[in-house]
């Protein structure tokens, strides 16, 4: 058991292609962010809602649980370059925090019960991150959270 690399959760995926999600990824109010430790096993083909992975939730001082909404979200046609779409965000961070072993950001819309709160994807550390009364901020890559390349 553990997280091996970043990925899209494809059944939330799915469900906003064919729009039976009935949520937008660029809602500012439903997106959030929550970390989680490397004892999570991600499955990116049948995890789809935040309970798969809710129970490998961090906990500690300046941190919730669920994690923290995600600011400024978009989604760009035409970036990080032609026949691309990006899915963005501003940087989350958690001041002032005592954590222990955050592996992974993992994203999610936030629509009720962790039951039914849609997966969207999760951001491998590689390396375990501590913090013991300090900031942890996760940087998001310059071409965004996620982006798809839709050239044949």
């Amino acid at each position: 058991m553990a997280i091996t690399a970043s990925g899209i959760f494809g059944l939330t995926f799915e469900k906003q292609l064919i729009d039976t999600a009935g949520v937008s990824m660029e809602s500012e109010t439903l997106v959030k962010g929550a970390l989680i430790t490397d004892s999570a096993t991600p499955a990116f083909d049948t995890h789809d809602f935040f309970s798969d992975l809710e129970a490998n939730e961090v906990s500690g001082t300046g941190y919730s649980a669920g994690g923290v909404a995600l600011t400024t979200t978009e989604i760009t046609v035409g970036s990080p370059a032609a026949g691309q779409t990006k899915f963005d965000h501003a940087d989350p961070s958690w001041s002032g925090s005592t954590i222990s072993n955050a592996m992974a950001l993992v994203e999610y819309l936030e629509v009720g019960a962790s039951s039914a709160d849609m997966l969207l994807l999760l951001l491998d550390f590689v390396t375990a991150v501590t913090t013991s009364n300090g900031l942890l901020a996760v940087q998001i890559a310059a071409n965004g959270a996620a982006y798809w390349d839709l050239t044949p």
